[in-house]
């Protein structure tokens, strides 16, 4: 019996470290989102005349790895941003790496 508890205690840890993992990254992500170059990645990406950047991702058009290459090169009147996110309060107190700062944005914007 104590076995059997000590089993699904251990279970239901498990599984709540992974909820809490999760919760993490979709918050560093919108801190991400909301405070990149001091305004957010919104003040362009969400405006009528730019491509809806979570439309693009959740209809798979634009995928993980051209979203961290636009990141790192840029792409058109968009700078370089992954420096930027690098140096994002959410993300150096997480302790993130590049490529767990952009998953975390891009889970952020409906990507898988």
């Amino acid at each position: 019996m104590k076995k059997t508890l000590a089993t699904l205690a251990g279970i239901a840890l498990i599984t709540l470290s992974g909820q809490v993992f999760a919760d993490e990254a979709s918050d560093v992500g919108k801190k991400i989102y909301d405070r990149a170059f001091g305004r957010g990645c919104g003040t362009c990406h969400d405006i009528a005349s730019n491509p809806q950047l979570s439309a693009l991702i959740k209809a798979g058009t634009l995928d993980r790895g051209q979203f961290e290459k636009v990141l790192q090169e840029g792409k058109g009147g968009m700078p370089k941003a992954i420096a930027e996110i690098m140096k994002n309060a959410a993300v150096v107190k997480a302790g993130y790496g590049e490529d767990q700062a952009v998953d975390a944005l891009y889970k952020y914007l409906g990507g898988k």
